[in-house]
């Protein structure tokens, strides 16, 4: 759906992003991370042809986003990080002018409207004036105007931005629902709902991408092949530590009432070992379990330390 090679774009002397090459397949669902200043909006609206590039080349379903921009935009649907909403009109109004701006036929414009209202529950709301709405419906309009001509690519830039805990939940449960009927790009900085939502993750610093791949991927990579083991133990400190030491790498992760709470960075499959070592040093074993880096942890490590690379 998405090929890029040597993308880049100056603004003056200052390069937002520098020699970008990536692919995405189609129905995949793409995670863009990346600090403020990062590129990540510069890249999105490049994909979205609302910019041109310096140099590189952008392939979106076959076809050169500079020499053929329209074609481009007819298979895309874009919601930039401030939706492009006319708040004087009604929710259904407007999906019907974006509809038409887009190319539906018009014995079609009603047919679509509806559907794109009821992947991103708006229907109760279609006759609502946009203005009137809360932010979460806005955002909803959002998502909706980019999706109401069925394009084979969504670019989403911070669809979550300014959500309460259970909009966010059901912004997550759409764009779950448009895997495999789109293909989904999407930039955010709440980073769990692209945990929860995304396949694979592209990950940009200094206008560079310095990572890609699965999140389990990144993580195996970064913890040198396979995540990490957390241990809560009975007993003290010192003995716990020197029981744990010839399995792997020890971080104490709390302390509390003669429980020490440890991280072991060692393959899951060494579990058994570390219960034997526990067991042999007569300590206690309360819990055993196999660890996962979350994605917090993945991204700081990635945009502040040495560059890596997964497939």
């Amino acid at each position: 759906m998405i090929h890029v090679e040597g993308l880049t774009k100056y603004y003056g002397s200052h390069a937002a992003i520098r020699d970008l090459a990536f692919r995405i397949e189609r129905g995949e669902v793409i995670g863009f991370l990346g600090l403020n200043g990062a590129g990540k909006s510069t890249t999105l609206k490049i994909l979205g042809c609302v910019l041109l590039p310096t140099s590189g080349r952008v392939v979106i379903d076959g076809y050169d986003a500079v020499s053929h921009p329209h074609e481009v935009r007819q298979r895309i649907g874009f919601l930039p990080d401030t939706p492009p909403l006319y708040d004087e009109m009604e929710v259904g109004e407007f999906l019907a002018f974006v509809a038409r701006l887009r190319g539906v036929p018009s014995r079609e414009v009603s047919a679509r409207v509806a559907e794109a209202e009821e992947k991103t529950g708006l229907r109760e709301v279609d006759e609502v004036p946009i203005s009137s709405l809360s932010h979460g419906y806005r955002q909803r309009v959002g998502v909706a105007q980019a999706l109401v001509h069925r394009p084979a690519l969504l670019i989403l830039d911070e669809p979550s931005s300014g959500l309460d805990p259970r909009q966010i939940v059901e912004m997550r449960a759409l764009i779950r629902g448009l895997k495999g009927a789109h293909t989904v790009l999407v930039s955010s900085h709440i980073l769990s709902e692209i945990s929860h939502t995304c396949d694979r993750l592209l990950v940009i610093k200094d206008g560079e991408l310095v990572a890609q791949g699965t999140e389990e991927a990144l993580g195996q990579r970064l913890g040198g092949g396979g995540g990490f083991i957390e241990v809560e133990v009975r007993g003290e400190r010192e003995r716990v530590l020197a029981a744990l030491g010839g399995v792997g790498p020890v971080r104490v992760l709390g302390e509390a009432d003669g429980v020490v709470t440890l991280r072991v960075d060692a393959p899951a499959e060494l579990r058994p070992r570390v219960a034997q070592a526990v067991v042999g040093a007569g300590l206690e074993l309360l819990r055993l379990d196999r660890g996962a880096e979350r994605l917090e942890s993945l991204f700081l490590r990635l945009t502040q330390g040495p560059e890596v690379t997964a497939s």
